[in-house]
C-alpha cells in the first residue's frame, strides 16, 4: 500500500486572540528586535499515513484534522500532502 507524507498546519482565525503569540512579539522587542507588526502561534503536525491512493489519503487527512488535530471553533487548518518517495 503507498505511504503518504502529510503537514498540517493548524492556525487560530484571525478573529480569535492570541496570547501566547502577543507575548512572543513582545518578548522580541524586548530582545531588540523591533518592527514585528504581528506574530500568531500555530502548529505543525507530520503525518506519514498508508492508504489505497491520493484521494483515500486526502480524505482520511481531512477527517483527522477537522475532528482531532484543530479545534474548528477557533482555528483554520491546511493540508499539504504527497505520495512518499
Amino acid at each position: 500500500m503507498p505511504l503518504f507524507h502529510a503537514r498540517v498546519q493548524v492556525t487560530l482565525r484571525p478573529s480569535v486572540l492570541d496570547p501566547a503569540g502577543e507575548a512572543t512579539r513582545a518578548a522580541a522587542a524586548r530582545l531588540g528586535v523591533h518592527g514585528v507588526q504581528r506574530l500568531r502561534i500555530g502548529k505543525s503536525i507530520e503525518v506519514a499515513l498508508e492508504a489505497p491512493d491520493l484521494a483515500a489519503a486526502e480524505a482520511q487527512l481531512e477527517l483527522l484534522s477537522d475532528r482531532l488535530l484543530a479545534n474548528p471553533v477557533i482555528e483554520d487548518w491546511t493540508l499539504e500532502l504527497a505520495e512518499a518517495e
